[in-house]
């Protein structure tokens, strides 16, 4: 494995804007801590209301010769960035591995996933379309193009620290439009290096800037109000994603959210078992647990429950937790106290509630911020684990007994990020894919993310999509001409 503290002196911990590193006004920074440890990793130069301004500044001067570059570069230069990101593989790994927990496996996966959207988006970069034809009075033609929606705010989370950057990053700039992106402060150095890597590669000054910040609203609250500013794309809570549309509504700024999730995993009697299981696994104790995609309500039907979750307390008491960038680790951390103390307080609060603890259930003795993966049975609905999103490894077992009742539950939310569900039945699964509130659904797979494929959910999960032949579109405006005359 690499040498942690001569990656950790290597990583760029400035600002960057319009192609420079700088220092933020007033030389504030503000620590970068390993969630195994509890330890500071480094610090991160800490972006005042000046320095997103100047950021804006920065994209705002840039967009103009960025949208008119031809996509062929634009997308050789996404592809350079591809390629730039997979030959450092390891260093990214490591690096999230080390600020935000996760273990080097996943975090290993995370690379190839985020730097596919590199990928993926220099393939959609030349295949932008418009239209033209005759209206259907004969007196004029219709023309349709497409145009870059301009400068763009990211905003972006710290589960995710490299992906959530790209899927953002990359459809922008194929897209033509420039960047300003603001990466969460508990995960900053991902995605400085992330911006190193592209500036290597020859992306232009101005078309990415990155700006951490631990005062967010009042570093981002400024840009949306400025004019220049075209789009805002968020990644994170519900409660933070209200906020900013509301901001976002002054200039009526196009918006992509991505938010908060709670979603059902159903598991129908004629289920494969040790399918559903393996399912399980890796939709819950995926990154922690610490996914908006995580299974956060398992809805078993009752005549399997018993061996469900027997089947699932086996693996889970076999995960191996520690720090994530020590060989073998299956569970690192938590990202911080609070996230810990979150779920500790939603698993006391099932128990009190007369859910039984199948295995786990506690936060291990010595340091860092780890917490046991942990199965809960016989959850009642009227637990807040069931209505609250854990963010962490715990999986909640209720159950059902006929397809309407296992519809009604897995309904019963605001949310409407992702579903899953298990049947051998495909009149039964077709059945569920139309019944289920959520923009995603997962038939008999545990992961089903690809850059490929549009991400997103509805209700209070979001709006828009990441990812997909969609994903470009939301950094495109379409644009009607009249054409008279002909």
């Amino acid at each position: 494995m690499q040498d942690i503290n001569e990656l950790v002196r290597s990583l760029p911990t400035g600002l960057f804007i319009d192609g420079q590193w700088r220092e933020a006004t007033g030389g504030g920074r503000f620590d970068v801590i390993n969630p195994a440890t509890g330890q500071t990793l480094t610090t991160v130069a800490d972006a005042t209301p000046e320095d997103g301004m100047a950021a804006l500044d920065a994209a705002h001067r840039a967009q103009d010769s960025w949208a008119a570059t031809p996509p062929r570069q634009r997308a050789e230069l996404l592809r350079k960035g591809f390629e730039a990101v997979m030959a450092r593989a390891d260093d990214f790994a490591l690096l999230m591995s080390l600020e935000m927990g996760k273990a080097l496996g996943e975090a290993r996966g995370e690379v190839n996933y985020g730097a596919e959207f590199l990928r993926w988006f220099s393939e959609q970069a030349c295949q932008l379309r418009g239209g033209y034809g005759k209206a259907p009075d004969g007196v004029n033609r219709i023309l349709v193009t497409k145009r870059p929606v301009g400068p763009s705010l990211l905003i972006t989370p710290w589960n995710f620290p490299l992906a959530m950057a790209t899927r953002k990053v990359a459809p922008a700039m194929a897209a033509g439009c420039t960047v300003v992106v603001k990466p969460a402060a508990l995960t900053p150095l991902t995605t400085l290096l992330f911006a190193q890597v592209m500036a290597e590669v020859g992306v232009p000054a101005g078309v990415i800037n990155v700006i951490p910040t631990t005062t967010a609203g009042k570093v981002t609250g400024p840009l949306m109000e400025d004019r220049r500013l075209r789009k805002l794309s968020f990644t994170g809570s519900t409660e933070v994603g209200r906020n900013l549309l509301a901001a976002a509504s002054t200039n009526v700024l196009r918006t992509s959210m991505e938010l908060g999730g709670n979603a059902p995993f159903v598991v129908f009697e004629d289920a494969d078992i040790t399918t559903a299981v393996n399912g399980a696994m890796a939709a819950k104790f995926r990154n922690i647990g610490q996914a908006c995609t995580a299974a956060n309500r398992f809805i078993v039907h009752k005549d399997i429950a018993e061996d469900f979750a027997k089947a699932l307390s086996e693996k889970t008491s076999a995960q191996k937790v520690g720090p994530g960038y020590e060989a073998g680790i299956d569970i690192g951390p938590l990202v911080d106290e609070n996230a810990r103390t979150h779920v500790a307080g939603l698993v006391n609060d099932a128990v009190s509630d007369g859910a039984k603890i199948v295995t786990g259930g506690q936060a291990p003795a010595g340091d860092g911020y780890f917490y046991q993966p942990t199965v809960l049975m016989d959850v009642k609905a009227t637990s807040r684990v069931m209505s609250e999103e854990i963010f962490g490894p715990v999986a909640a077992i209720t159950t059902f007994t006929t397809e309407d009742e296992a519809v009604a539950l897995a309904n019963d939310s605001d949310f409407g990020l992702i579903s899953y569900c298990f049947t051998q039945d495909f009149a039964r699964m077709m059945r569920m894919a139309e019944r289920l509130e959520s923009g995603m659904i997962a038939a008999n797979s545990g992961v089903i993310s690809n850059p490929a494929a549009p991400f997103g959910g509805v209700k209070q999960s979001g709006l828009g999509r990441e990812g997909g032949a969609e994903g470009i579109e939301e950094y495109l405006e379409t644009v009607y001409v009249g054409i008279g005359g002909i």
